[in-house]
Parts: C-alpha cells; sequence; structure tokens
C-alpha cells in the first residue's frame, strides 16, 4: 500500500477465474471497482485476473486470455475475489469435466495455502463453494446463488449459510447470492471502504439502487432516500451527505440543487418520500451514530459535531428514529464524559 504522501491508497485485487467462469460474476464487480476509481483519488483498486490456466472458458461462450498464474504470495490487505461458474455454458463444446475438475483442485489448493489472516476474501455466487472446500468458511456466516446453498452447507457443514440475502459479511468474509448480487456486495465494500457518497455515484453510473435482501438490516441511513434518478434532488443530497452537520436551511439546498425552494420541498417529498428537514436530520442522526461508535465524547459534544442546537434537540430526533437510548448505542468500553 502506498502512504497518502505519495499518492493514493492502493489495495490489490485478486480476481479467481474458474473454469466456465461466470462472467457477470467477474464484469459486473469490478465495473464498480472501476467506477470507484474514477470517482476519488483517496484508494486505488489495483485489479489482477489470475487462474490455474492462461486462457479460460466462460459462460457465454467468450474465451478470457492472458489470464495470470495463481501468485504464489499476496500482499498484506489483498481482496480474493472468487467468481462463480456455469455447469452448461452457451454454444460451446461439452466441457472436459477431468480438465475442469483439475484446475478447480488447484484453486482450492492455492485458496488454502494463500489466504490467511489480513487477505479479504469475496466470494460470488458459485465462487462460495471453492472457498468451501477450502475450508475458508469454517464458523463464518456466508451465502451462495440459492440453488447452491445445500451443496455449500454439505462443503461447509461448520458455516453458518444464510439464506435469502443478496450478501453476507462476516469479518474478513465476505460472500455474495447469485450473479448481480455480486455488483450489490461490491457496492458495499465501496461504501465501507471509500464512502457512502461514492458508492452512491456508482450506483448512479450503474442506474442500479443500492438494495438489501429481505432479511438484511435496515437500509443504511447514509444509502436511505436514493432510489431516484432526479439529478437535481442528487445534488442536494450530495451536498448534506457531505456535512450533514452544517445549517442547511431550504433557500441553501435549493440554490445547490439550481432550483426554487419550493420546487425543491415538493421534489423531494415526491422523490425521497421525506421533507428536507426530516432527510438532513436522518443524516444527522446517522452522523451522530457514528461519533458514538467510535469516540467516547460526551451527549453535548455529540450533539454539536452532528449539527444540532441541544442535546435535547438532539435526543428528540434520535427517539424518532430508534427505539433505544443514544447511550445505549455505545460499544463496551465507550462510555460518556462529563
Amino acid at each position: 500500500m502506498t502512504t497518502a504522501a505519495a499518492g493514493p491508497e492502493e489495495v490489490a485485487v485478486y480476481v479467481v477465474l474458474p473454469p466456465r467462469v461466470l462472467l457477470l460474476d467477474v464484469a459486473g464487480p469490478i465495473e464498480v471497482l472501476r467506477k470507484a476509481n474514477l470517482e476519488q483519488d483517496r484508494l486505488r483498486f489495483v485489479v489482477h485476473y489470475v487462474g490455474p490456466a492462461a486462457t479460460v472458458s466462460s459462460s457465454i461462450g467468450l474465451e478470457v486470455a492472458e489470464v495470470a498464474p495463481l501468485p504464489d504470495t499476496l500482499p498484506e490487505g489483498a481482496l480474493v475475489v472468487i467468481a462463480g461458474s456455469a455447469a452448461v455454458t452457451l454454444g460451446a463444446v461439452p466441457a472436459n469435466q477431468a480438465d475442469d475438475a483439475a484446475k478447480e483442485a488447484a484453486i482450492v489448493d492455492w485458496l488454502a495455502q494463500r489466504v490467511r489472516p489480513g487477505i479479504g476474501l469475496i466470494s460470488i455466487c458459485s465462487g462460495a463453494l471453492l472457498a468451501a472446500r477450502a475450508g475458508l468458511l469454517d464458523g463464518v456466516a456466508c451465502t451462495t446463488h440459492h440453488a447452491c446453498c445445500a451443496e455449500l452447507a454439505r462443503l461447509a457443514p461448520k458455516a453458518r449459510v444464510v439464506e435469502n440475502r443478496l450478501y453476507v459479511e462476516d469479518g474478513e468474509r465476505l460472500s455474495s447470492a447469485g450473479v448481480t448480487a455480486g455488483i450489490d456486495l461490491m457496492l458495499h465494500l465501496v461504501a465501507r471502504r471509500i464512502g457512502p457518497a461514492c458508492a452512491l455515484a456508482v450506483a448512479r453510473y450503474l442506474v442500479l439502487y443500492l438494495r438489501r435482501g429481505p432479511g438484511d438490516p435496515q437500509l443504511s441511513p447514509w444509502l436511505e432516500g436514493r432510489n431516484h434518478l432526479h439529478r437535481a434532488i442528487h445534488r442536494a443530497q450530495d451536498a448534506v451527505a457531505a456535512d450533514p452537520a452544517r445549517p442547511w436551511s431550504l433557500g441553501d439546498l435549493a440554490k445547490v440543487a439550481a432550483i426554487s425552494p419550493r420546487s425543491l420541498s415538493r421534489l423531494f417529498k415526491d422523490q425521497v418520500g421525506m421533507s428536507v428537514t426530516d432527510y438532513v436530520n436522518r443524516l444527522r442522526i446517522a452522523l451522530a451514530h457514528d461519533i458514538l461508535t467510535a469516540t467516547r465524547l460526551d451527549m453535548e459534544a455529540v450533539a454539536e459535531r452532528a449539527g444540532f442546537s441541544s442535546t435535547r434537540q438532539f435526543r428528540r430526533a434520535w427517539g424518532r428514529l430508534h427505539a433505544l437510548p443514544p447511550s445505549r448505542t455505545r460499544p463496551v468500553g465507550k462510555t460518556e464524559q462529563g
């Protein structure tokens, strides 16, 4: 990784291509990383395509060439992405099952030897089956394509296989469900590593709503209300997300959006589903939540940093969104001061 003085932090990403690779498992998630690189200059994803063969067949009949060998070593902080594979490819001759099995075995052996603590492991779709065979999902919550969940449970009996999820994150292990869920997972990774604003910009470029599965926790407040394509409203939301604590007025945000205050108020309710004031307060509460979980500041300081005029106003706004008081949000060991 590089230092801030030398340039953006670099994250090495090794995309493992199995035989009959599902091309969308690769193209979708990595397109997210490509666009994330263009949206900011703080972190750069450096992608390498690796596998047991220099040429790999794909699900749609195209061959992927110039695939690098599986590396002997992985740098600290690297991400290993395992794509899924198709049982039957488009317009191709029947697969050489013995050859494919040998290549999959080579991947499994490499994963078992090279993935260590400090290396992130991301499985897309049925790629989780290779991770399971390598013993890398033991004791881990994980998911895969709905058609593969039973096999995943058989291959990794010590894993906690979760169904009906788009993706699951458990420490350094991240896994996604079928095909396009890999895009959702990578958007989640971008939001966590770089920030929600970058993930939102990438999602808008892809014309894709940042979504969650029905069993997942509520959508992050930083991402809530962004399921629309109105550029003026996105401009206003981006401004609030960049500085929630600023004393935003309707007029200030109308200038950012380049529309009248009346139009902003009307369009916000139509496109976002809430008032401008409610939206600003939701992001302030999200900011306060982040401060509470990361610091030992007392409530007055938290309220001030989050943009509230008083602790009373802060607690009232908090109570509209959370059942438990803000003090109950702190992890064990992070107590209030003062």
